[in-house]
This record gives structure tokens, sequence and C-alpha cells, in this order.
């Protein structure tokens, strides 16, 4: 409990910054939004990750590994709920195959790249499902992200090949990426099916996208036990703006080895989840669709595996 307090205390002094620059109402808004969190909430970490080698077919590209952790703090609200939280995480990206040498690298081939961060969001969560969310995430792209070592080690270990063309990566640049979404609120199809559209945007000089989203869930929705268990199918399309990891930074003017996006692309997810009152186990398989302006989807296209894992105490 004493952790989980340092913890809060430690997002609420972040607050408390971003409202430095506010009217004095918004310091007492600070301090009286965090001390009902110690007093009342319940914490949520989530471990999150995605690996397209997990699927077993060999394969190593493009949008390769990406791993976060998260912990937030929920209460109820007057009309829901309310969560405020933090989260970290890494993604890494790299050619269509880690083996090729800077020079055998394609034109149209995805760029080596390599995005660290840590964020903050508040969500908050009407009565009849709705939500909305509010995230900062600030980080570093390029070789300060440290993927280079990342893969190479884990690959060592796994005794996998060592990738050999991080030399190429796209250059280092400070990131700041704001986040806002909303998801509706469930939309029964019958006694154990449903229905969730929603939509989020991103804005910053990493990643400036609008994605729209519609979750499909079928199963056991609504045990009164506290457990569920059901399969669910996402389908999502995003209109990109800018995408740093493949255009390189706005900041720095970087000139490595860069291609440009595709403006609409989308992805479909399809998984299992567990649900209890403490723990929550969640695995699918995303197809997602092609990036990269120029080249075709059968080319362009990827699948990898995302787990995520849940505790609740």
């Amino acid at each position: 409990m004493k952790r989980q307090l340092i913890a809060v205390r430690m997002i609420g002094a972040a607050l408390l910054v971003l409202a430095w620059a506010l009217p004095l109402p918004a310091h007492a808004w600070a301090e009286d939004f965090m001390q009902r969190f110690i007093e009342l909430g319940r914490s949520t970490t989530v471990l999150d990750i995605d690996n397209d080698t997990w699927l077993l077919t060999g394969s190593d590209r493009f949008y390769t590994s990406g791993l976060r952790l998260s912990r937030s703090y929920r209460l109820r609200s007057e009309d829901g709920w309310e969560t405020l939280g933090w989260r970290v995480g890494q993604q890494l990206y790299t050619a269509s195959s880690i083996q090729r040498r800077p020079e055998q690298l394609a034109a149209l081939d995805h760029p080596y790249a390599g995005w660290v961060y840590a964020g903050l969001f508040h969500q908050r969560e009407t009565s009849d499902g709705s939500e909305i969310a509010l995230g900062l995430d600030l980080g570093c792209l390029g070789p300060c992200a440290g993927g280079e070592w990342t893969q190479s080690t884990l690959h060592r270990w796994l005794h996998q090949p060592s990738p050999v063309a991080w030399s190429t990566q796209i250059g280092t640049e400070a990131g700041v990426v704001f986040r806002a979404g909303a998801r509706g609120p469930y939309w029964s199809l019958g006694k154990s099916i449903d229905l969730r559209p929603g939509i989020a945007v991103r804005v910053g000089n990493i990643f400036t996208d609008l994605s729209t989203e519609a979750t499909l869930r079928a199963g056991a929705l609504h045990d009164a036990s506290g457990h569920r268990r059901y399969g669910f199918l996402r389908l999502a399309a995003r209109a990109v703006g800018h995408d740093a990891t493949l255009q390189g930074g706005w900041l720095t003017g970087t000139k490595e080895r860069t291609v440009n996006p595709q403006r609409l692309t989308g992805e479909a997810e399809l998984g299992l989840q567990w649900q209890s009152a403490q723990w929550a186990l969640r695995v699918s398989v995303v197809r997602r669709a092609n990036e990269i302006k120029g080249l075709s989807d059968a080319e362009g296209h990827q699948d990898f595996l995302r787990l995520s894992i849940a505790f609740t105490h």
C-alpha cells in the first residue's frame, strides 16, 4: 500500500506541475483529485506485449516488438468511474529482414526505428459505459530509445539471428504526443453479443493520426461472479498525418533512410479474453495493413501476436 501511495503522489506532483501556470483553482483541483484516489482508488497493473516472432512464422519485420507497462487508479464518481494512471513503453521497427545489410535494404523497406516513452492518462467512464480519455506521452525516437540493444540482447538470449542494419535507424529526436479518445456504450446485439464503436486522435511530432474502430464481443459478457470469458473481433481504420518511425522527426530534420506513409490504413484483431475480479488475460492476433506508400499490401502487411496481462487490487 505504501508503494501505491508513493506512485499516486508522484502522478499528483506531475499534475501540479502541469497546473502551475494556471490560476489557483487548478492547484486545488489537482490536490483534491489526487487525495480522492489515495483514499478510495483501486489500482490495476497491466503488461502489454506485441511480438511477431511469437506466431512461429519466422517473421521478424516492420513493427517487430512493443512493450508497455501501465499502472492506473480507479474510483467511483458521481455518474460512473474515473481512472488516472501512468505508462512506460518501447516500440521497435525494422526492415523486412533483419539479416539484410545496410546496402541490401530496398528503397521502400521499413526504416529501423526505436521509440521509448513515458506518459500520464486520465479516463472518465459514465454510467452508460461510454468513455472519454486524455493522455500525454514524452519520449525519445532514435538511438536514444535503445532499440538496437533491446533487440540484439533478446535475440542473443533466444539464440536467434542478430539484426545487422540498426546503423541506418531514424535519427534522435525528443518526442511529444498528445492523445485523446472516446468510446461509445456497448450496443447489445443479443444476450451474449455486443458491439462498441470508438475514435482516437494522436497529435505530436512522432505520431499524428486519426483512428476509428468497432469491437464485436461474443461469449460470457455479464457473469454475476465477476468472471468474463469471450472472444472479440476489432476492426480499425487510421488516417495518417505524420509517422516519424517512417518519415523521420520534425524537429531534427533527419535525412536518414526514410519512406512516405500510406495515408489510409487499418488493422484487424481477433482474440480471446478471460477476466476475474483480480486478473485478466487477453491474447489476440493482429493483421496490420500496409503502412508504406508505394508498397503493395501483399508485401507490406504484417501479423503479430498481442498479449495483455492485468492485475487489480
